[in-house]
C-alpha cells in the first residue's frame, strides 16, 4: 500500500531560497521512493511530501532522510513546544480520492 511522509518546516529569516536550493540538489536514492515535492505554505513555511511504494520502504529510509535534514538544520527555525525544527508525520494510504 502506498505511503506518504509529510514534514513541516519554518526557515530562519532570509534563508528560504537557500532551503529551496538545498532541496533541489538533494538526492534520496532509497528503495521504494517514488517522488517528493516541497510546498511553500507561508512566507517562511514549507512542507515536504514524499510518496513511497509502501510504508516499510519509508521506515527503512528514515536514517537517509535524517542525513539530508542534517545538512539543512542551520537554515531552520525551531517550531516551538517539543517539536524542534521539524513537524513530521507519515503513514500508509487508507483512502484514495479521485485519480
Amino acid at each position: 500500500m502506498t505511503a506518504y511522509n509529510v514534514v513541516r518546516f519554518r526557515t530562519k529569516p532570509g534563508r528560504a531560497k537557500e532551503f529551496i536550493d538545498r532541496h533541489l540538489s538533494a538526492e534520496l536514492n532509497a528503495p521504494g521512493f517514488r517522488k517528493g515535492v516541497l510546498l511553500k505554505t507561508g512566507e517562511r513555511d514549507f512542507c515536504f511530501v514524499g510518496e513511497w511504494n509502501e510504508y516499510d520502504n519509508l521506515a527503512a529510509a528514515r536514517p537517509a532522510m535524517i542525513g539530508i535534514l542534517d545538512g539543512m538544520r542551520d537554515l531552520l527555525e525551531d517550531l516551538g513546544g517539543t517539536l524542534g525544527v521539524t513537524d513530521p508525520v507519515s503513514g500508509p494510504v487508507v483512502a484514495e480520492i479521485g485519480e
